[in-house]
């Protein structure tokens, strides 16, 4: 039974990146899970950045948004794009970015007063894990790229230890980054604390196939879009006929479009743009593949949704958190990050029968591990 409103537990997303409107596929994952705990009756609240002066209050199916103020219109334009951490590579990233924390501080201040119990719930632990109150409970969630920036040095490695090392509970999104965690920022993740975000509660039918191979995923360099189009124009030239189609978007684009034009491949390469998390099963409904040949992932959600709608995937070694989800065998295959082992890759699914059966029955287990009931 719902609690008396005094007993609520309230619990304060901080975040640089939430859906600034529906359909909005920055943070999106965050957005089911807000709506689950919600369904659980705890007071659920959002703070996170403006964005080119776009602040104030606004709700997202009931759940309220604080985005709060850093700069002027043209500075506030470091999240929501996934490239925040290149940004504050620069002197004017740098002063946006220690503004940005005094801000989120401040909102989460604000979100948090008034209630008995409440939990501070950041998301990455830069820029929002470092924005978090020092006297409020801490949760820390690290969802890819926040651990990758451990890599860069003793400097961010002493600076992610302070919100690391201080929540009550860390989690993140897979196996590799937990290592990472442990590893760099000494701390050690239980089991049950390796958790992914939740997909969209959208119906998922099963692929019927011939709608040839996909790739899903913003359009940077870490996706390795491009290499996907190699593998692909590998498997072409050895007779494979299925047309490849490309959704997403990101500052790649103009490079990937060049590189499709020199293919001289007609329609056979499509590149369709960014389209909502719920339109994703429709984008779905007909691929043989889906292709994923991005390095060092966070979890690798693309590939999760494929395998819940019976669609195989190849990934590479490399690939991070996706290696969670993708099987070397049936429904899978995890090969070296060349175009030639992809397209070998690509070939073997489409001529194994068994190849869509097997990830269909992967992707029901995902789909339940994945359902923001489980999740929240």
């Amino acid at each position: 039974m719902p609690t008396a409103a005094t007993d609520r537990l309230r619990v304060v997303f901080l975040t640089h990146n939430y859906p600034r409107h529906a359909g909005d596929v920055a943070g999106a994952f965050l957005h089911p899970l807000a709506l689950a705990l919600r369904d659980l009756d705890v007071d659920v609240r959002v703070v996170a950045p403006s964005d080119h002066g776009a602040g104030g209050r606004d709700t997202l199916d009931g759940i309220p948004i604080r985005r709060v103020r850093y700069g002027t219109a043209t500075r506030e334009r470091y999240a929501y794009t996934g490239t925040m951490a290149d940004a504050i590579r620069t002197p004017g990233g740098l002063v946006a970015l220690w503004r940005l924390i005094r801000a989120l501080r401040q909102g989460a201040r604000e979100e948090a007063a008034g209630a008995d119990r409440v939990v501070v719930h950041a998301h990455w632990w830069m820029p929002a894990g470092l924005a978090a109150p020092p006297e409020l409970p801490l949760v820390c969630t690290s969802h890819g790229t926040d651990v990758r920036l451990l890599e860069r040095g003793a400097l961010v490695r002493w600076l992610a230890r302070g919100p690391l090392q201080r929540a009550r509970v860390v989690t993140t999104v897979s196996t590799p980054f937990a290592a990472l965690l442990g590893r760099h920022a000494g701390v050690t993740l239980a089991s049950d604390a390796i958790q992914p975000m939740p997909v969209t509660p959208v119906a998922r039918s099963r692929s019927t196939g011939g709608g040839g191979i996909v790739m899903l995923g913003r359009l940077t360099p870490q996706k390795r879009v491009a290499l996907g189009i190699e593998g692909w124009a590998a498997a072409r030239a050895c007779g494979m006929a299925r047309p490849l189609t490309i959704i997403g978007d990101g500052p790649e684009r103009a490079a990937l479009e060049h590189q499709i034009a020199a293919l001289e491949a007609g329609d056979a390469v499509r590149l369709l743009g960014a389209i909502a998390p719920e339109a994703v099963p429709d984008a779905l409904a007909t691929a043989d593949l889906l292709v994923m040949p991005a390095r060092a992932e966070g979890f690798g959600l693309a590939a999760a949704e494929a395998l819940m709608q019976g669609i195989p995937v190849v990934a590479c070694t490399d690939g991070g958190g996706v290696l969670d989800v993708v099987p070397t065998t049936g429904g899978g295959r995890v090969v070296a990050p060349v175009p030639a082992a992809i397209a070998d890759a690509m070939l073997d699914l489409l001529a194994t029968p068994s190849a869509r059966d097997d990830a269909a029955a992967l992707g029901a287990e995902w789909a339940a591990r994945l359902a923001p009931p489980f999740v929240a």
